[in-house]
C-alpha cells in the first residue's frame, strides 16, 4: 500500500521522491512499426486482420453500420443517457467560452494585420477500450472539436467480441448522441495508422480518408504509434498513466482524501497517487482510510498495485509552502487542493493539467460532469502543454493587407534588414513595387 515519507527537515528532490512509472516507448517501437507499415500497405484488409490478431475478433465491417449505432442509442440505459446528456450540455457550455475572437490590428495608414482562427479540416478521435468503457472520452474529444468547427470527425474504438465485433454499445451511443456517424471498429496502433494513412479496400477504393490531427488517450502502443506518425499528421499528446496529487492541510477530511486517491488508482496499475501535506495526523489517518476503503473496492488488485508502486506515496513536509513547491515541480495531471485557503494556493501553482478546489470538487467530477475536459497532460507535460480544448482543433492564421502608403513606411527597414541578413532580393522585392 501507500508508503509514508517523512520529508520534514529536508529539501527533497521531487524526481527521486516521486519517480514516474516507466513508459519507455523505445521498447514498443519494434512491435508498432510493422503494424503501421502493414496498415499503410494493406489497407482495410490489414485492419480487419490485425483486429482478429490483437482483439480476438474480426469485425463484420470496418465502419460501424448506422443501424448498429441507432440500436445502441435506443437500448442505452436511460440513466446513462441522462448522464451523457448532462455531460454534453456542460462540456459545450465550458468549451464554447474557449473560442478565441479574431482581431484586426492597424499599424498605420494602409497597414493592417488580421489574426483569425480556422478549424482543422478532418480529425480522428481515439477512444480506448481496455480495462474500462469510455463514453465520457467520446464526449471529451468530440465536443471541443465540434465547438471549434471541425466538419469531418471520425472515431476509432477497439472491436469487442462480446458485441459482435463492434465497439462497446455505450461508446456507440455516445457518438450517436453527438451526431458522429463515422465510427470504426479499430483499436490500438492500427487505429492510429488508419487515421494517418487512410485505408483502401481490395479493389483500391478508399474506405477511410486520412485525417490531419489525431487526439485521444490510449496505451503505450497507441502512444508509440502517435509518435511515429507525428509529422504525417498532428497529435494532441502521448498520454501516460493517470496521476493525482492531493495537496491538503489538517482541515481536510482524511476519508475523502482516501476515496479520491483510490478513485485514480482504479484506472491503472501504473497510476500515480500522491498526497502531500504538512500534517502528520492527516497523513496517518488518510493511510488508515486508504487501507480500509481499498479492501472493499471492486478493482482491489489493480488499486493495490497502483498504491504500492514507487510512483505513489504520502509525503509529509514542513509547510504548505513546501507542499506547493513540490506540486509545482511535479506538474500533476490532476491536482486537488483541500486547505483552509484553496484559492490562494491554486494561484501559486501553474504546473497542473487541471486543479480541483475544495471538498466538493473531486477529480471524478472532472472525469464526468464538471464541464471541464478530462484529456489532460501527464508525465509532467503540464509544464509546457494544456489539456484538450477548443484551440487544440484550431489553427491561427495571419492575414496581411498593406496598401502603398503602409508599405512605403517600412520599405527602408525591410531593405536594411535584408542587407544585414545577406538576402538583398528580399529588399528588392519591396523597392521594385515603387520603381515600376
Amino acid at each position: 500500500m501507500l508508503t509514508l515519507k517523512d520529508l520534514r527537515g529536508t529539501a527533497p528532490d521531487v524526481a527521486s521522491v516521486l519517480p514516474r512509472p516507466e513508459q519507455n516507448i523505445a521498447t514498443t517501437v519494434e512491435t508498432v512499426m510493422p503494424i503501421l507499415e502493414q496498415v499503410r500497405t494493406g489497407g482495410a484488409e490489414a485492419l480487419l486482420a490485425l483486429s482478429e490478431r490483437f482483439d480476438g475478433v474480426r469485425p463484420p465491417a470496418l465502419r460501424v453500420p448506422q443501424q448498429v449505432m441507432t440500436q445502441a442509442l435506443e437500448e442505452l440505459d436511460p440513466q446513462v443517457r441522462a448522464a451523457l446528456d448532462e455531460l454534453i450540455f456542460r462540456a459545450r457550455a465550458v468549451h464554447a467560452a474557449q473560442v478565441p475572437e479574431p482581431s484586426e490590428v492597424a499599424l498605420g495608414p494602409g497597414a493592417q494585420v488580421i489574426n483569425r482562427w480556422s478549424a482543422i479540416r478532418r480529425v480522428g478521435l481515439y477512444v480506448p477500450g481496455g480495462q474500462a468503457v469510455y463514453p465520457s472520452s467520446v464526449v471529451m474529444n468530440v465536443v471541443p472539436a465540434q465547438v471549434a468547427g471541425v466538419r469531418s470527425l471520425a472515431i476509432a474504438s477497439p472491436p469487442q467480441a462480446d458485441f459482435g465485433g463492434y465497439p462497446h454499445p455505450t461508446v456507440l451511443a455516445a457518438a450517436q448522441l453527438l451526431g458522429v456517424e463515422e465510427v470504426y471498429a479499430v483499436g490500438g496502433a492500427q487505429a492510429v495508422g488508419m487515421f494517418a494513412y487512410g485505408a483502401r479496400d481490395a479493389d483500391g477504393l478508399r474506405v477511410v480518408d486520412p485525417v490531419s490531427l489525431i487526439t485521444g488517450p490510449g496505451n503505450i502502443y497507441v502512444a508509440t504509434a502517435k509518435r511515429a506518425v507525428q509529422g504525417i499528421v498532428g497529435i494532441d499528446a502521448e498520454a501516460g498513466p493517470t496521476e493525482i496529487m492531493v495537496l491538503a492541510d489538517d482541515t481536510a477530511d482524511p476519508a475523502v482524501v482516501a476515496s479520491d486517491l483510490i478513485s485514480q488508482a482504479e484506472h491503472d496499475e501504473l497510476a500515480a497517487v500522491v498526497l502531500v501535506t504538512d500534517s502528520m495526523a492527516l497523513a496517518e489517518k488518510a493511510l488508515e482510510h486508504v487501507a480500509e476503503q481499498a479492501a472493499h473496492t471492486r478493482h482491489v488488485e489493480r488499486v493495490k498495485a497502483s498504491l504500492s508502486g514507487a510512483q505513489s506515496a504520502v509525503l509529509v513536509v514542513d509547510s504548505l509552502e513546501q507542499a506547493a513547491e513540490i506540486a509545482e515541480a511535479y506538474g500533476a495531471e490532476h491536482l486537488e487542493i483541500m486547505t483552509a485557503a484553496d484559492d490562494s494556493w491554486a494561484e501559486r501553482i501553474g504546473n497542473a493539467g487541471a486543479i480541483f478546489l475544495g471538498r466538493y470538487s473531486p477529480v471524478s467530477l472532472g472525469d464526468y460532469c464538471s464541464g471541464s475536459n478530462h484529456v489532460l497532460p501527464t508525465g509532467g507535460a503540464s509544464a509546457y502543454s494544456s489539456g484538450l480544448n477548443v484551440t487544440s482543433f484550431l489553427r491561427s492564421q495571419q492575414v496581411i493587407r498593406y496598401e502603398r502608403q503602409g508599405l512605403e513606411q517600412v520599405a527602408p527597414h525591410v531593405a536594411a534588414l535584408s542587407e544585414a541578413e545577406g538576402l538583398p532580393a528580399h529588399g528588392a522585392a519591396v523597392t521594385r513595387r515603387f520603381t515600376g
